[in-house]
Formats: C-alpha cells, structure tokens, sequence
C-alpha cells in the first residue's frame, strides 16, 4: 500500500493524462468550447507578464527592467561594473536586448544593486 501525498487515485491520474493526450500531440488546445481555453494577454498587462523583453519591445518603466534584471541576477552579482554583469547576464542567458542595454553603460560606472542598474538603462533609453 503506497502513502504518499497523492490527492488522486491511479485510475484519476489515466484519465487526466489521457484528456491532455491531444494537447500534447497537437501543440495546441483540441476543445469544442472556446470558453475552455486560456485568455490571451491583454493590451494594458505589464510587458513582464508576457515573458522576456523581446527586440522589437524595450520596456520603460524602471520596475519592469528591474524585475527583468531580478530574474537573471542575484546579490553576489553586486557591486559590479557594466562588464561583469553583462557576462553574468549572458552566461544566464538572458534576452539579448537586456545584455546589450547593460553593456552600453559607462565601463567605469559601478553598480551596488539591480534597482541602481536598472535606474541607469532606462535613464539612457530616454535620453536616446
């Protein structure tokens, strides 16, 4: 007799897996009832929310570069220069834009936080 945490029984787990079968072969949902499916993004959510910062979408608030800063770099990264982070940026690989826009800070400017950082590559995508 198994005791683990499973909330579902075996015969549960065949049926779900059988449901998602389609959904996994086809790449995209196979319900009838339109309703079923996940709402895309809307035109007001935050560029965050819709994954990483693409080419043709630099993002300009401070708190969205931020967070996207946050998701590839952690403490020990800091205090570091332009260089260093970029590096770090990429071995992480994030977004190319995002490395770019860091590599374009000045090579003597040091940074001791990811808002710090962040505050720099917005100042200078809007004075572009």
């Amino acid at each position: 007799m198994q005791r683990g945490s499973d909330r579902l029984s075996a015969h549960r787990d065949d049926e779900m897996k059988h449901e998602l079968q389609g959904l996994l072969r086809s790449g995209h949902p196979t319900r009838t009832e339109e309703w079923h499916d996940p709402e895309p993004t809307a035109d007001d959510d935050p560029e965050i929310a819709r994954g990483p910062v693409a080419p043709n979408r630099a993002p300009e608030s401070i708190e969205t570069v931020r967070l996207e800063l946050a998701r590839f770099l952690t403490r020990t990264a800091f205090p570091a220069g332009p260089r260093d982070l970029a590096d770090t940026l990429r071995d992480k690989h994030a977004p190319d834009p995002l490395v770019e826009a860091v590599e374009r800070r000045p090579r003597k400017a040091r940074y001791a936080t990811v808002h710090e950082l962040a505050e720099s590559v917005v100042r200078a995508r809007r004075t572009r």
